[in-house]
């Protein structure tokens, strides 16, 4: 489900609610996500601006020529501060942008932060385009374009979908607490990536699998959920795994996890299906090792952070870099983690 939305906490008033950066607190005049959901493409590739938080996720595993692995995060959140949508400096919308780049050695990251409605930001839906400042993600969901630039890193890279989106949850209705919390939840799992990351050190070219989620909601987490620990599994033999379990203040973890057949055929496990449990710490006190079990799909996996320190020391810090997967089944990913700053 990824760090969505911690753009709250440019909002005293809004970081100070409950739950983890104010996602638990109350949506009064927002809409709120219903059972049994109806897509439409390409209008839901678009904004949303009458639910109060949005985001278009994009990770990378990569490779270079010469077998060094690489990391990459292109991300755009959505938030508003009221339910409606005007232009120019009057407009609720407020976005927020981050991108990084995990080396075995090093984690390079930046943020930007922008007012919607001056054209500094934003998202069209046909064509698609997502943008903040002169970073883009733009194409039709087959084919697209991606960059983003800070001073230490760059990177120009075109995707190409090599199977279907997937819908999370019923039908893309993806419930995030046993209160009923909800989100509209799809991801683009199936996208190839190459071109070009520019580092200190040099240019590199790289090819590999890229992740695109995207969600939407007004309040996804229970007032009691104070964080998140998200994976998105790529296993060798086609298979993948998104599983996410929500850490609660009594101690207990409300869990989700979907697995995606490699025609794209999506399964959904309700809470309790997944087991997620950390095994090391890194300096942070972050967990950058972990045991991830589906009983119901034979998985049994140790999950191992690439770079330990991939940390965002963004707006709101968190965790987020790729992954190996060891045991049951073999293969990279990513992994997101959440209320540990």
């Amino acid at each position: 489900m990824n760090v969505k939305i911690l753009i709250f906490a440019l909002f005293p008033a809004i970081a100070q609610a409950q739950g983890f950066a104010g996602l638990g607190a109350a949506v009064d005049g927002f809409a709120v996500p219903q059972p049994n959901p109806t897509f439409s493409f390409p209008a839901d590739h678009g904004a949303h601006p009458d639910y109060r938080i949005e985001w278009w996720y994009l990770t990378a595993n990569l490779t270079a020529a010469d077998g060094t692995p690489y990391g990459l995060q292109w991300t755009l959140f959505r938030s508003a501060l009221a339910p409606q949508d005007s232009t120019g400096w009057d407009t609720p919308q407020l976005w927020m942008g981050h991108a990084a780049v995990t080396t075995p050695a090093d984690h390079f990251f930046t943020e930007r932060l922008a007012r919607g409605g001056i054209g500094q930001a934003g998202v069209t839906a046909d064509p698609f385009a997502a943008w903040i400042d002169e970073w883009t993600l733009q194409g039709n969901w087959q084919t697209m374009q991606m960059t983003a630039s800070a001073p230490d890193f760059s990177y120009d890279m075109a995707l190409t979908a090599q199977g279907p989106l997937v819908f999370h949850g019923d039908g893309g209705y993806s419930v995030k607490s046993a209160a009923g919390q909800a989100s509209y939840y799809y991801s683009q799992p199936f996208f190839d990536i190459a071109g070009t990351l520019r580092l200190p050190d040099g240019d590199v070219a790289v090819t590999g699998a890229a992740w695109l989620d995207r969600e939407w909601s007004s309040q996804p987490l229970a007032q009691n959920q104070t964080g998140w620990d998200w994976f998105s599994l790529s296993f060798d033999d086609g298979n993948k795994l998104m599983a996410f379990r929500l850490q609660q203040t009594d101690g207990e973890n409300y869990t989700s996890a979907t697995w995606i057949a490699p025609d794209g055929t999506a399964t959904p496990y309700a809470d309790g299906a997944l087991v997620a449990t950390p095994l090391a710490m890194n300096v942070r006190d972050v967990p950058v090792t972990w045991h991830v079990a589906l009983p119901a799909r034979g998985v049994d996996v140790t999950v191992q952070a690439m770079n330990e320190n991939a940390w965002m020391n963004t707006t709101v810090p968190y965790w987020e870099g790729p992954v190996t997967v060891t045991g049951s089944h073999q293969g990279r990913g990513y992994l997101e983690m959440t209320g540990y700053d």
